[in-house]
């Protein structure tokens, strides 16, 4: 239960110990500043592994400094805490026990007690920093958020950037505010009972900006490969000190910043032949820091669908918390919007569908992708479902869109609230996407701010990607490099004030509290639910304790009209002797709908319409 940051900048009484993995290097210098002016060189001593170390008196922070290697070009330390000017400048030294943490009575939060925000800091606030998203956290608490998922903060070149391609993973962005700024907003989270997760992305760097060849070619290896550049060394030679560098990184994140979790980016593009999987080393190690009580969560992205990411490694797997599941929001998104390009050809809406989607966790569980042309997945009945977090939006799935679009931008508000309660009252871990809860209509757009030479090749990648598309192409699609494409993603928080907003705000406060409340939603196992499709537009729901005669009926009609008959199916009869009552309408007027309806025997529902039904 000790941890100590093995690389970079380590200050204390006297001055600062230096440390790096550079064994490209006979020599290695550390090169102090005075702003832009070098002042003074240092020679580290040379170990074994490839490691250059050595202390440095009357070094404190603030300092900034570069390496040297070999006499070339002053070089960022790759484990900088903070660059305070560009990606390309000098890193600063960072004390991490300068920061007062009022946040000791803090552990964290299980899996099962998640309902995640997830957040682009530079896009969720005008101003788009940590410390004025701190001014948003009782918003998020007073709407029954209890975690906040951060889009990658670790420093990109330029001064916006999605995050994915962050090249200085210890330094959180200067653009955002900083380290300080960082702690601040984890602290006034946990002051809050609002836990913090990360995501991190540790399957590729980002184009500019990052200078670990320099320092060692082993970081990367041409054996595996990623769609956005080199794979990273995980299993070849010299693949041991490269573990270490990304381990490290995750317990850095738990300790130096109390983060509650990491959200791993892409993990499919993680390639590892070796016996342990570094994700199964990373899970192992970071928990080995931290005290038994304190929960970290590790959350992987990974389209294999395969449940060895979440089985513990006695049986084989890589020990992780949970695992994003797209093919949810794919069968809410090909029902509700009707798409079918690229992988949306994978799936037919059907009610059928996404009543098995949810009763398996995904719906791939070993059949064959006819986008991918292979099979896919596993199945995963011995899976808990709040191990699988569902979303009916994310960054990709809106940002990825030619035009930024959510889905309530494409369709009617009143399919939207239905698709609102199924998210929300299924048993897996729902994740919400900024501004979700309000239907915002601000887009979620790509935007970048490279180099004008790199950043011409990025916009007419953009716009080739898109090419095809008859509704939308060319000059159509906006500049990823443009201040207004980045401007234009800014939420606007004062939308929430003004109808139909507020109607959806109203809704999804009501069914985080009633998730978070009702005693029934609290056991969510897969002995307490059952789901099924009745016809071709509408899915059940069917909550039940075992030892009493409590029941909550979840109604989803996706479109159209339909009479049912609650008495003539198993899954909807209510308890012997007991009759449903009405506990939520996603039409009531409240929320912007037509108006409540009765429940009897017989519904009619006219449209798209959740019900929410107690014995």
């Amino acid at each position: 239960m000790s941890y100590t940051l093995h690389i970079g900048a380590q200050p204390d009484t006297t001055g600062t110990h230096f440390r790096v993995w550079a064994p490209n290097a006979h020599q290695v210098e550390v090169i102090i500043y005075d702003g832009n002016d070098p002042t003074a060189s240092h020679i580290l001593s040379a170990e074994a592994a490839g490691y250059h170390s050595g202390h440095i008196k009357d070094i404190q922070p603030g300092t900034h400094y570069m390496y040297r290697l070999d006499g070339g070009d002053a070089r960022p330390d790759p484990a900088s805490r903070f660059q305070p000017e560009t990606v390309h400048g000098p890193s600063q030294i960072v004390d991490p026990q300068a920061f007062t943490w009022t946040d000791s009575h803090w552990y964290g939060l299980p899996l099962e007690d998640l309902i995640v925000y997830e957040v682009h800091v530079g896009t969720a606030t005008s101003n788009g920093t940590f410390d004025s998203l701190i001014a948003r956290l009782d918003d998020l608490q007073a709407l029954g958020i209890t975690a906040i998922e951060l889009m990658p903060v670790a420093d990109f070149p330029g001064n916006r950037n999605w995050g994915y391609d962050g090249v200085d993973l210890f330094a959180p962005a200067r653009a955002y505010g900083g380290p300080e700024g960082l702690q601040r907003l984890v602290n006034a989270a946990h002051e809050r009972g609002l836990a913090v997760l990360l995501d991190v992305v540790y399957n590729h760097f980002g184009p500019d900006g990052n200078y670990l060849r320099q320092y060692s070619t082993a970081y990367f290896t041409d054996r595996h490969h990623t769609p956005w550049g080199a794979a990273l060394n995980f299993d070849g030679p010299d693949s041991h000190e490269v573990r270490e560098f990304f381990i490290a990184n995750a317990c850095y994140w738990a300790h130096e910043y109390h983060l509650d979790g990491l959200r791993l980016d892409a993990t499919h593009a993680i390639v590892d032949d070796s016996p342990t999987h570094i994700l199964a080393e990373m899970a192992a190690r970071v928990r080995e820091t931290l005290p038994a009580n304190r929960h970290f969560l590790l959350i992987a992205e990974n389209e294999h669908n395969d449940p060895q990411l979440v089985h513990p490694p006695t049986a084989g797997g890589l020990g992780l918390d949970g695992v994003w599941a797209d093919d949810f929001h794919h069968q809410v998104r090909v029902a509700l919007a009707g798409d079918r390009d690229g992988y949306y050809e994978d799936y037919n809406g059907s009610t059928d569908d996404l009543a098995t989607t949810i009763e398996q966790g995904w719906f791939y569980i070993g059949q064959e992708s006819p986008h991918l042309k292979r099979f896919r997945g596993a199945p995963a009945d011995d899976v808990a479902p709040m191990r699988f977090v569902y979303c009916i939006q994310n960054h990709d799935q809106v940002g990825n869109r030619a035009t930024g679009d959510r889905i309530h931008h494409t369709i009617e508000l009143a399919a939207y609230r239905a698709a609102s309660v199924l998210l929300l009252l299924a048993p897996q871990t729902p994740l919400l996407f900024m501004g979700q809860e309000w239907a915002a209509t601000t887009p979620f757009l790509f935007f970048t701010h490279h180099n004008e030479e790199l950043g011409k090749l990025v916009t007419q990648g953009r716009r080739a990607e898109f090419a095809s598309f008859t509704d939308f192409s060319g000059e159509q699609v906006p500049d990823p490099q443009a201040l207004d494409t980045f401007q234009h993603s800014k939420l606007r928080w004062e939308e929430r004030d003004q109808m139909p907003h507020t109607g959806v705000y109203q809704l999804y406060h009501d069914l985080i509290t009633l998730r978070q409340q009702h005693p029934t939603f609290r056991n969510r196992s897969r002995e307490h639910y059952s789901i099924t499709a009745l016809g071709d537009s509408t899915v059940v729901l069917r909550y039940t304790v075992a030892e009493s005669d409590d029941a909550v009926l979840v109604l989803i009609n996706l479109r159209g009209e339909v009479q049912l008959d609650l008495t003539a199916h198993t899954i909807t009869s209510p308890p012997a002797g007991r009759t449903w009552q009405m506990t939520l309408d996603s039409e009531d007027t409240q929320y912007g709908g037509s108006g409540t309806m009765s429940p009897g025997e017989t519904i009619m529902l006219d449209g798209a319409r959740a019900l929410v039904l107690t014995a």
